[in-house]
């Protein structure tokens, strides 16, 4: 039987706390979502002046990193140079900049997904949260 690592809900408020951070030391209005490896929501949180769409498009953009296991830029960018046919790809919705796959151990456990400012802005805050684990 194989074993592998997953975030304890200590985790996840850590990467929570120092993904907030971030987005506030910058003056951001974010929303931030935090999913397990199979891109389930664990954390949500909606900072104060966040755009109401937002609460939609980050928990989009963490299940499409942890079930695709990459960052959601990567579909982002296959989209741009051509490739549209990926939008049409089954339960994969964020392909958007700025969610980041979490990875311990070389095994993705989840991912965070941040929207509300530009896209390498919300990826700057989900890899800080992510930072927080060390």
């Amino acid at each position: 039987m194989n074993s592998k690592p997953y975030l304890s809900i200590e985790n996840v408020k850590k990467i929570a706390a120092a993904a907030e951070a971030e987005a506030l030391a910058n003056k951001w209005a974010v929303s931030i979502a935090i999913v397990d490896d199979g891109g389930h929501l664990l954390w949500f949180q909606r900072l104060d002046g966040a755009a109401p769409i937002s609460s939609q498009i980050a928990p989009a953009k963490a299940h499409t990193a942890a079930v695709g296991r990459r960052e959601s830029k990567g579909y982002e960018d296959m989209i741009n140079q051509g490739r549209v046919s990926f939008l049409s790809a089954p339960a994969l919705q964020g392909m958007l900049e700025g969610g980041v796959p979490i990875v311990v151990q070389g095994h993705v456990v989840g991912a965070v997904g941040v929207s509300g400012v530009k896209s390498n802005e919300d990826a700057q805050i989900a890899r800080a949260g992510i930072a927080a684990l060390g």
